[in-house]
């Protein structure tokens, strides 16, 4: 069994505003330490994963960087997107490059832009769910256990009796519910989080994807027939700019009776808002987390990012404020999943250079 990975690193983390920006959003930051999250992800799989085995699909706006950052990997494993179409289209694409290789191949398909802790649980979870997917030609997500009635996270029931080793039988998908339903999913303790990784034979996601997005896999097929061509980049422009922008979940998770889920007993979140970077961050007696030339007074249960000027806070509580460079963001912690109506507005109204 020859294990391969999928890292996606093309959003543009529009809720880290603005310290996400296109050319360089969340995934090639540094949030928590000294590497940034791109490279905290590949890092991690190096145990299980070779240099050489690891993909990663972004765009040409963030190619550069990508491959600066991750100087490691061959530089063919660096595949770029023309055209975002959301994560079926970008794992079918990398799913064909990797059948090109290793036909057999099990496929590890994780955001570039996740906080895993315990990582050698982690690893094991990976190991376990390859060889059932690799034995069984299921497709394999990562559930992680709620401890909050979460309602920025998808959820997933499953069936509890085990198929075999922390292997178990999806049975719904549920989107992103309000209060008083993550609550009722909290309380059944049938329902997981949606962690957004999955793990599956390239056979196996490009089988379904024949049956269940037929149009997606004629593409597909007709960018294959050109892999290490010179006509490679022309077919997959034309091919790619038709794809329909669907996630994975949508297009073949929900639909396909051959989904499974693996239990993550690590600890792991999105990062999905600056909210989360505060749950994450260390603080102090007062509450607050802080990063850089911050004076504080009267200031509990906040969060401060302020690395290249000074910043002073008085006298308020639960908030988020970003300062850097030319711009300044400051909300409320509980509106932290707001913060993606800024990038919204900078479009709308051409200032697009602040984003």
């Amino acid at each position: 069994m020859n294990i391969y990975a999928v890292i996606m690193a093309g959003g543009v983390g529009s809720r880290f505003w603005p310290r996400s920006k296109k050319a360089l959003p969340k995934q090639l930051l540094k949030i928590f330490d000294d590497d940034t999250m791109i490279q905290a992800t590949v890092k991690r799989l190096k145990p299980l994963v070779k240099d050489e085995n690891i993909f990663v699909i972004t765009n040409k706006l963030q190619s550069d960087e990508v491959k600066k950052q991750l100087n490691s990997l061959p530089e063919k494993n660096i595949l770029i997107e023309p055209f975002g179409r959301n994560t079926a289209a970008c794992i079918g694409l990398a799913s064909i490059i990797i059948k090109n290789i290793e036909p057999t191949a099990v496929t590890i398909v994780l955001p570039a832009d996740h906080i895993i802790k315990e990582e050698e649980i982690f690893l094991k979870t990976l190991e376990n769910a390859a060889k059932f997917a690799y034995e069984s030609d299921g497709l394999v997500t990562i559930g992680i256990n709620p401890t909050r009635p979460e309602t920025g996270y998808g959820y997933i029931q499953i069936d509890e009796k085990k198929i075999s080793d922390n292997i178990y039988k999806v049975l719904t998908f549920a989107e992103k519910p309000n209060y008083a339903t993550a609550l009722r999913f909290l309380e059944s303790g049938d329902f997981m989080w949606n962690s957004g990784m999955f793990i599956w034979k390239v056979e196996a996601i490009l089988s379904e994807m024949k049956n269940l997005m037929p149009d997606l896999y004629e593409g597909l097929e007709e960018i294959e027939k050109h892999i290490g061509k010179d006509t490679f980049e022309e077919v997959l422009v034309r091919n790619y700019g038709m794809m329909k922008k669907i996630s994975i979940d949508y297009g073949i998770m929900e639909k396909s009776s051959r989904v499974y889920l693996t239990k993550g007993f690590f600890v792991w979140s999105d990062v999905g808002s600056w909210e989360e970077v505060y749950q994450l961050s260390e603080k102090n007696q007062d509450g607050n987390a802080v990063n850089g030339n911050v004076y504080l007074d009267s200031v509990i249960d906040s969060y401060i990012y302020s690395p290249d000027k000074v910043t002073a806070v008085i006298g308020v509580d639960n908030l988020i404020i970003i300062n850097q460079d030319d711009t300044l963001l400051v909300c409320r912690r509980d509106k932290a999943q707001d913060v993606k109506k800024v990038v919204d507005y900078l479009k709308t109204h051409n200032l697009e250079n602040y984003c």
